[in-house]
């Protein structure tokens, strides 16, 4: 959907650009481990050492010059391989840019500390070092101002321009509860309830925790769930997800402004407390990682701009400039 006449007369940000890379290091690591002889044999050694880090519990692989090649964090699926360097931007609503070398990839089963040992890891790396095909950023940035459509085999728009939803009764605002199915206009059935059921009305929008299930649910396979309690998969609501979501919470909620930086890689999800109730965190987005201003970036669902955006219409996608979203971060996960 085209969100043209939502940007007219809206106040875009400029800002003064500067080049920057987005590269994941650890900050503390053990001694890396010798190449094992299962490494050897399927292809991923000596070339590549794995080392174990703490906070959060993680294998780092680096090549044989030092750099680092990969990152799998314990019990989580997302996995950032390094490979060529690409940008993101969304000119109709920031200035800014975020070029990285992050390509997020999810693994088929949660890390585990040794996985790298498995019999299906050797294959599965080998071609994700390879693999230059839609990954977590790029997915997610499908969804922002002019995105071209594409539509499946059987018809299905899975992909473009998409709206937050539909224009409140009272015409202030717009309304939330625009999931992942409304946006693609099919019913959908979960596993632990009732199926969900598209409203024609909201077809081609999606809000904030919507739109992480779309990108991480409907697109990369992760499960998703119809209620906001603990389950195998994705709740339906931002605060469930930062709660009970899969994976492992990085910055925990403590009520208080997160500015915990440090623990964040490009996929994660980022959470923030916006509205009325300080205890209920009402907002989700997906962080994309330094901007060539040197900023903490993400890209979310938003009312204002009426959709996904990683821009600066009615407000920063910030993390660190003291905005509307930055004061309001509060948590992150990764799934």
């Amino acid at each position: 959907m085209n969100r043209k006449g939502v940007l007219a007369g809206a106040g875009v940000a400029v800002v003064a650009l500067v080049a920057g890379v987005v590269v994941f290091w650890p900050e503390k690591s053990t001694v890396a481990a010798p190449p094992t002889a299962e490494q050897v044999t399927a292809g991923t050694a000596p070339e590549l050492t794995f080392e174990r880090v703490n906070s959060p519990g993680r294998t780092v692989v680096r090549d044989r010059a030092g750099a680092v090649t990969a990152t799998f964090t314990d019990d989580a699926r997302t996995a950032l391989v390094n490979g060529s360097l690409r940008s993101f931007s969304e000119p109709k609503a920031t200035a800014a840019k975020v070029s990285t070398t992050a390509w997020v990839r999810l693994l088929p089963q949660p890390w585990t500390a040794g996985a790298e040992k498995a019999d299906w890891f050797a294959e599965w790396f080998r071609a994700a070092r390879q693999d230059t095909t839609p990954d977590v950023l790029e997915i997610a940035t499908q969804y922002t101002i002019d995105a071209p459509s594409e539509k499946d085999a059987s018809g299905v728009r899975f992909r473009g321009d998409a709206s937050f939803g539909p224009v409140k009764a009272s015409g202030a605002g717009r309304q939330e509860q625009s999931d992942f199915y409304d946006y693609l206009g099919v019913p959908w059935k979960f596993p632990n309830g009732p199926a969900g059921a598209p409203d024609r009305g909201r077809y081609g929008a999606v809000d904030c925790s919507g739109y992480v299930r779309l990108v991480f649910g409907y697109r990369l396979g992760m499960p998703l769930l119809n209620t906001n309690a603990a389950g195998p998969g994705l709740p339906r609501r931002a605060f469930a997800i930062s709660e009970f979501g899969p994976g492992v919470q990085l910055v925990p909620n403590k009520l208080r402004r997160a500015t915990d930086y440090a623990a964040l890689q490009p996929g994660d999800l980022v959470f923030f407390e916006l509205e009325d109730d300080p205890e209920t965190l009402d907002h989700v987005g997906i962080y994309l990682g330094i901007d060539d201003r040197g900023k903490h970036r993400f890209i979310s669902s938003r009312e204002r701009i009426n959709g996904p955006t990683m821009g600066d219409v009615g407000g920063t996608s910030l993390l660190d400039d003291g905005g509307t979203y930055s004061t309001a971060w509060r948590s992150a996960r990764r799934l």
